[in-house]
């Protein structure tokens, strides 16, 4: 039962790590994030979007694959117009990742500020023993 739970930890840690991998890889290209944001206000076809970005549709074409890979959009072809659209996945795991990691610098670069402040001080306290 043990090596079973484990099993299922590993897992399940390593398909949330691909996921992250995933969504991360397809948000770091400037395009996707803004095909993102132009399907965020309505369906827009690959046509549609190659012209809007000033590219070739296959180009597109690898663009809007890359975001279905990650749940990000979903496609459905009608005749021979393909339509994207926002996909149902939402980024919570995402944003929870990037707040427990925004939590840790934040931690960090508070020690940081007291150890500085504690530093200026004892400088501070040094100089005025001196100056005696």
């Amino acid at each position: 039962m043990q090596t079973r739970n484990a099993c299922h930890t590993v897992n399940h840690m390593v398909h949330y790590q691909a996921r992250l991998d995933t969504t991360f890889a397809a948000l770091s290209d400037v395009t996707r994030r803004g095909v993102l944001e132009q399907l965020g206000g309505s369906d827009a076809s690959i046509s549609e979007l190659a012209q809007r970005f000033h590219m070739t549709l296959t180009g597109m074409k690898k663009h809007v694959s890359i975001l279905e890979q990650a749940g990000l959009v979903t496609t459905e072809k009608v005749g021979r117009v393909r339509t994207c659209k926002l996909g149902k996945r939402r980024l919570e795991e995402e944003a929870a990742w990037i707040e427990q990691h925004r939590q840790l610098w934040s931690a960090r670069f508070d020690a940081l500020d007291k150890l500085v402040e504690h530093l200026k001080s004892k400088e501070k306290a040094d100089a005025q023993r001196r100056k005696r």
